[in-house]
């Protein structure tokens, strides 16, 4: 249950239990049930809807405030913030959304009918990532993060096609009451507010406004998560965390406990904390129960036969199965031909387009627009079996073109890669322990990087407990994007190596870090005795800027997108790299060693 294909698990007994109720001698039960009224009332103020209308217009709110602070936090920090990153996908989405669109109204080009359209471009992300987990590849990291900047896309899309081809009219002073709350969450966001009851007072407030003014929630909690930016953690919060959390373990008291874990939380952006707080709720209450409320559709008297028979059904079915394979499809493989961005590295064309087909899943999107594009009951029905008959065949198809990539290149996976892709080198790596040593650990670091700063403790340690059995070695990898100066610093490292020098002048640069200078590292390599001249030339050598692109080369190769990234042995480290975890690592290669 704590995995994607839970929910999506649970989205599919929840569509099926309506469906199943809806169809049974108790529908009428089921009918009633979502009839049922539910007012909120303070004062003079009420609000009355009945219980589908709270799941639609209420509850989805949280939905679509989620999926905002996604996509946010993927723009400020995620694989959406790297250069060039975003085209490709940005084009595929674009293509994924407007063949379905073309391919439905070819078939509905009059009348209420072509209202559909607007069905067919979204795509359900719960429910297309829970498939992707079951049918999709063993580790598929590289190509869910393809398939979520898609559905990005498609996401903001939809709901602004919601907003502005689905919404009646408007009520102005209620919409800009509204806008004035989301305008606090932006100013909350700016102040750098961490106080998570706050901007859900400031979403609440604008989604009552906005339903008032007769927007739909979907819009109003899109924009409320697109609000709350996502930030790295700051070396100087985590220092004040582990600070507090130090004098919690000497004085463990009520109140130091408290401001330790306030600590720790402060640490998180904003935004990533509500995500890890609403995902949760969204994944397996909101859109399962909206799957229940929406899915029931009555097919007895002959409605399936008459819903098999209309052109709007299998407009929708020929939209989102085919229209959004070959939309994603044409747009990934132009964008690559015109040279506007590349798929993920370790994302096959095979993968892109079991991907592609999966997209086709609309299911919460696409009934949600349903609901909002028909007044008429039968077209209403028409298309949602059309949606559900397209949410069987999408991930059927996405299943086939994903045996059919894995019998023919062998490959079972869509992830970075995992190996050390250079192989330790003695005589150009720098290395502490015995060259020979039966242990490696090998660290991809950036010298301007707080976290490496720190890792160089966990580093000592290692050596000091594994002695003559490990050696470690330091490489590369200067994320010039963050740290402009990062190119310099590892240039002056290398300098150093070449009069002696390098393990002394990588603890001056960890032990100093900042805004690193020329007339900086200058003052270090005097510190190291260094000849200075000979020094400033070997840091200008583009020999020098040879060997540390080779480091840079290795790491891309391996999959190493951050620093400090560790490999145990030749296979690259995940999760945390504290001492103890570190250790343990080490040691499960060591019992595998001696086992050979």
């Amino acid at each position: 249950m704590s995995t994607e294909s839970g929910s999506a698990g649970l989205l599919v007994v929840a569509a099926l239990t309506a469906l199943v109720w809806a169809n049974s001698a108790w529908s009428d039960t089921y009918v009633g049930l979502l009839s049922m009224t539910l007012e909120v009332s303070l004062g003079d103020a009420a609000l009355g809807m009945d219980l589908r209308h709270w799941v639609n217009d209420g509850l989805m709110v949280l939905f679509f405030f989620v999926i905002g602070l996604e996509v946010q936090r993927e723009l400020t920090v995620g694989e959406l913030a790297r250069p060039g990153s975003l085209v490709l996908p940005l084009v595929a989405g674009l293509g994924g959304m407007a063949i379905p669109a073309v391919l439905y109204l070819a078939l509905n080009p009059y009348g209420e009918a072509a209202r559909g359209w607007g069905v067919v471009i979204g795509t359900d992300t719960a429910f297309l990532l829970g498939a992707l987990a079951l049918v999709g590849p063993a580790v598929a990291t590289q190509l869910r993060i393809f398939l979520l900047t898609l559905t990005v896309v498609d996401d903001v899309v939809a709901v602004a096609v919601i907003g502005v081809v689905y919404t009646d009219a408007l009520r102005y002073v209620p919409l800009l009451a509204g806008t004035g709350c989301l305008a606090v969450i932006s100013l909350l966001n700016r102040r750098q507010a961490r106080h998570s009851w706050a901007y859900a007072t400031g979403l609440l407030l604008a989604w009552w406004f906005t339903y008032q003014a007769g927007v739909h929630a979907s819009l109003t909690g899109m924009l409320a998560g697109l609000l709350i930016a996502a930030r790295p953690p700051r070396a100087e919060d985590v220092a004040h965390a582990a600070d507090r959390f130090a004098a919690f373990r000497q004085s463990p008291q009520a109140d130091v406990g408290r401001r330790a874990r306030l600590g720790v939380q402060q640490v998180v952006s904003i935004n990533e904390r509500l995500q890890t707080g609403l995902h949760p709720w969204s994944s397996f209450l909101i859109v399962p129960l909206f799957a229940f409320a929406n899915a029931g559709i009555d097919l007895r008297g002959g409605v399936a036969a008459d819903a098999l028979a209309s052109p709007v059904t299998w407009g929708v079915v020929l939209a989102l199965v085919v229209g959004k394979l070959i939309g994603i499809a044409v747009g990934a493989v132009a964008s690559m031909r015109l040279g506007l961005g590349s798929l993920p590295t370790g994302v096959r064309t095979g993968h892109m387009l079991g991907g592609a087909a999966l997209s086709g899943i609309g299911f919460t999107v696409s009934l949600l627009i349903a609901g909002l594009a028909f007044d008429d009951d039968r077209t209403r029905v028409h298309v949602s079996v059309g949606v559900l008959l397209a949410a069987v065949m999408a991930p059927v198809v996405g299943w086939l073109l994903f045996v059919t990539t894995r019998r023919r290149s062998g490959v079972t996976t869509a992830d970075l890669p995992v190996m050390l892709a250079e192989p330790v080198d003695p005589a150009v790596d720098h290395i502490v322990g015995p060259t020979d040593a039966p242990l490696t650990l090998v660290e991809y670091g950036d010298f301007p990087c707080p976290f490496c700063a720190r890792a160089t403790g966990v580093t000592r340690e290692l050596v000091d407990r594994f002695g003559d059995r490990l050696r470690y070695v330091f490489r590369h990898l200067p994320l010039t994007a963050v740290h402009p100066q990062a190119l310099l610093a590892a240039a002056a490292a290398e300098a150093a190596h070449r009069q002696g020098a390098f393990w002394g002048m990588h603890d001056l640069l960890f032990a100093h870090q900042g805004a690193f200078t020329v007339d900086q590292v200058i003052g270090m390599a005097e510190v190291l005795g260094l000849d200075v001249e000979l020094f400033l030339s070997d840091v200008d050598d583009p020999r020098t800027a040879e060997r540390v692109a080779r480091d840079v080369a290795s790491a891309e190769a391996g999959g190493a997108r951050g620093t400090p990234t560790f490999f145990i042995g030749d296979r690259r480290h995940t999760g945390p790299h504290d001492t103890r975890t570190l250790t343990a690592a080490l040691e499960r290669l060591q019992d595998v060693e001696r086992s050979v």
